[in-house]
């Protein structure tokens, strides 16, 4: 399928467009280049200014070197040469493109001439495409040609309405002819952009380098020359069917060239990163951006064991003593954390993942883990998990279940922790679910916990290098 779509005869389509209206003369662009404010969902607000040549009255302008994204409810056209004499009566945004599926849609019932790979030739009138092609000929009879053995369409002209590009259609009343300044300014989808990090850590887990950069991918259908970009960190609501009024807000924001390379400010409720300098974006293009570096910071890398990981209060009682009491799970996570603000990366960071690097003894770096972080302003903590403790082992067996009347039950577990590591002790977080009910208390502990939250305990266990450590509890529910 994929091949005969491809198939077409060269020499009559490229004819036909040399004859044909969709020969456009390029728009020239003016010094200024377009302003691109980028969120990271994909979608983009471009305001641009394109030099016209317009003549007195009612006129056509078509402009080409548009992105293929566009949404057309939010195109604006206004001459900043003649504001009030310069009216858009009727603009579109053509996007049926010429290809050889819509010249072959555009043909139906109409003469095309087929040549096979064989050098046979079919040439009659076009019945279907669907699968096979079915051309009925000159003296009635019908043949239905395989797409694959097809070597060559050739079709007699380019039937209205198909555009070799994406192209913005106005209908534009001047009252005066001359150059005029152009502002467009539109929401198009294909340009997105996130933030990625890479962190640096010490060999002793204390402190760690960390340098973040900025991707701003352009798959729009069009590249921008001289772009003056903002990236807007955020998770900003779009309704349905969105208007530019919607967006009014980046139109208005300052333009201030910075010394950095990005600048972060905020606006409204969101972070908004300007880029210093202007860039090239090319049509399917990735570009990268430092935009934040921190050396020095501290850190915390500790460790976490949850053997009643993927358990939650029902909301009804659990009198079923298997429930949760035997999980399986022996691993132990390794974790990071640091601090945004003062004393740490004095940064706010925008969404993205976040790769885990540390020097090893012989000078080479090797990654030791990744994870993503949400957006996170100054003063917050961040924490990273790396994976799985290869030397670190936790084991939690239920010793006792019982039921006290109707409305209590009385639990226990015993929960060890083994440290196969050579020569470190660690502190391991022992996290506990009390999933079975709303109203519990602690009846005994070998060692005092914390309360995180409502259904959340901690205990934080040394463990011994070869060695290993022992937590148990009995828990009491009531209701």
């Amino acid at each position: 399928m994929r091949r005969w779509l491809g198939a077409l005869c060269l020499v009559s389509i490229v004819a036909a467009l040399v004859q044909g209206s969709l020969v456009l003369p390029p728009a020239q662009a003016q010094g200024e280049g377009p302003q691109l404010v980028i969120y990271s969902d994909g979608s983009a607000f471009i305001q641009e200014r394109r030099l016209l040549e317009l003549k007195p009255g009612l006129q056509e302008i078509r402009l080409t070197d548009v992105p293929a994204q566009v949404d057309p409810s939010t195109l604006s056209f206004r001459s900043l040469t003649d504001p009030a004499g310069t009216k858009v009566l009727e603009q579109s945004f053509e996007y049926d493109l010429l290809s050889t599926a819509s010249l072959l849609a555009k043909f139906l019932e109409r003469e095309i001439r087929i040549v096979l790979e064989d050098g046979s030739l079919y040439q009659g009138k076009l019945l279907s495409a669907r699968e096979d092609i079915i051309v009925q000929q000159p003296d009635g009879s019908l043949s239905a040609i395989r797409p694959d053995k097809v070597r060559e369409f050739a079709f007699p002209s380019v039937p209205e309405g198909l555009a070799t590009r994406p192209t913005f259609v106005w209908q534009v009343e001047a009252a005066k002819g001359g150059s005029h300044d152009i502002e467009l300014s539109y929401l198009t989808g294909g340009l997105s952009w996130s933030a990625s990090y890479v962190l640096l850590l010490s060999a002793d887990g204390r402190s760690l380098d960390l340098s973040g950069r900025m991707s701003i991918d352009n798959r729009s259908g069009t590249g921008f020359s001289g772009a003056r970009v903002k990236l807007v960190a955020g998770q900003v609501h779009r309704a349905a069917a969105p208007r530019y009024e919607g967006l009014a807000y980046a139109k208005a924001m300052p333009m201030a060239v910075p010394e950095a390379a990005v600048q972060e400010q905020p606006a409204f409720e969101y972070h908004v990163y300007s880029l210093a300098r202007p860039v090239d974006l090319k049509d399917n293009q990735s570009k990268q951006i430092g935009f934040v570096e921190a050396l020095g910071v501290p850190a915390d890398k500790f460790y976490v064991y949850e053997g009643s990981a993927g358990f939650s209060f029902w909301g009804t009682p659990q009198t079923d003593p298997y429930y949760g009491a035997d999980t399986g799970i022996k691993s132990v996570r390794t974790m990071l954390s640091f601090r945004t603000g003062e004393g740490g990366v004095n940064e706010v960071l925008p969404a993205g993942i976040v790769r885990v690097y540390q020097e090893g003894p012989d000078g080479s770096r090797i990654l030791v883990g990744e994870d993503n972080i949400g957006h996170t302003p100054k003063g917050e903590e961040v924490k990273l998990y790396l994976g799985d403790a290869f030397d670190l082992v936790g084991e939690r067996v239920q010793t006792d279940f019982r039921r006290l009347g109707d409305n209590a039950i009385q639990e226990s577990y015993r929960i060890v922790l083994r440290n196969h590591k050579d020569d470190a002790a660690v502190e391991v977080r022992v996290l506990e679910r009390l999933f079975r009910w709303s109203e519990w208390q602690i009846l005994e502990e070998s060692a005092p916990h914390s309360k995180l939250d409502a259904q959340t305990v901690e205990w934080r266990l040394q463990v011994p290098a070869q060695g290993e450590a022992e937590l148990t509890y009995t828990v009491l529910y009531r209701w």
